[in-house]
């Protein structure tokens, strides 16, 4: 496997608080290798909403090294010890082989206990190809027909991408048309600006449906893939790293 990265997103603590992408983890495999830089998105957090550096990373401004993950991330992964390991791993449509990093990236490390988010750098290939996995945020305001829609999806249903500019709303549907969830908020601003600047046709599928009691963030696993040939997604100054 070659590098890949992770970008680690904060929310400020207030009603309604503002996520900002702060920090960059690039993972090179074989060594293995870990690097984590804050972004320029830590310094406008910083300057918008007070943000402090974490207890992990004290310094904005310096390179982090090691040859293991670091605990804000490794503590975000499920040990392989665990007895529930295999399920776990099976609801992120994931192999009980896939290395701990694999699982980072489809689950997003997401807890309810504090205000960070883990998610992965998607990266355009040849001609402008991408695809990129993720779990759908549930809908707040579904009702118990749309509940019943979800219910009868079945793993390579077709969905569809609703995307509106207008609103900087993006829903995900059932092939009737019938809205089942969100796209994580890290994509939603690079949808909406891809859509603008070069439409195109993306194809969205389920991959994974977990039934309860799995989490409802942890309920459809989709994949989307399509092409964005003009379009850089996450090259904003907020995803620049600090130092270099």
């Amino acid at each position: 496997m070659t590098e890949k990265t992770l970008f680690l997103a904060w929310q400020d603590k207030r009603p309604v608080g503002k996520w900002f992408p702060i920090g960059r983890l690039d993972v090179q495999a074989g060594r293995p290798a870990y690097r984590f830089r804050y972004t320029k998105g830590a310094e406008r957090a910083r300057a918008s909403v007070g943000f402090h550096a974490l207890l992990d990373f004290p310094k904005l401004h310096r390179t982090y090294e090691s040859s293991e993950l670091f605990p804000l991330f490794g503590n975000r992964v499920m040990s392989p010890r665990r007895p529930d390991y295999p399920a776990h791993m099976n609801m992120l449509g994931l192999p009980d082989t896939a290395e701990p990093i694999e699982a980072l990236y489809t689950s997003g490390g997401y807890r309810v206990t504090d205000n960070y988010q883990v998610f992965p750098r998607i990266v355009r290939g040849p001609g402008g190809f991408f695809r990129c996995r993720f779990f759908l945020d549930p809908v707040p305001f579904a009702e118990s027909f749309e509940t019943r829609w979800i219910d009868s999806l079945n793993e390579g249903d077709d969905l569809l991408v609703d995307v509106n500019p207008a609103t900087s709303v993006v829903h995900i549907k059932t092939e009737y048309g019938k809205v089942i969830g969100s796209p994580p908020r890290y994509l939603v601003e690079d949808l909406i600006r891809a859509t603008e600047a070069c439409p195109g046709e993306y194809n969205a599928k389920v991959v994974k449906f977990n039934l309860p009691p799995a989490p409802s963030r942890r309920q459809i696993l989709m994949e989307l893939a399509g092409h964005w040939p003009d379009y850089e997604p996450m090259s904003d100054t907020d995803y620049q790293p600090l130092v270099h």
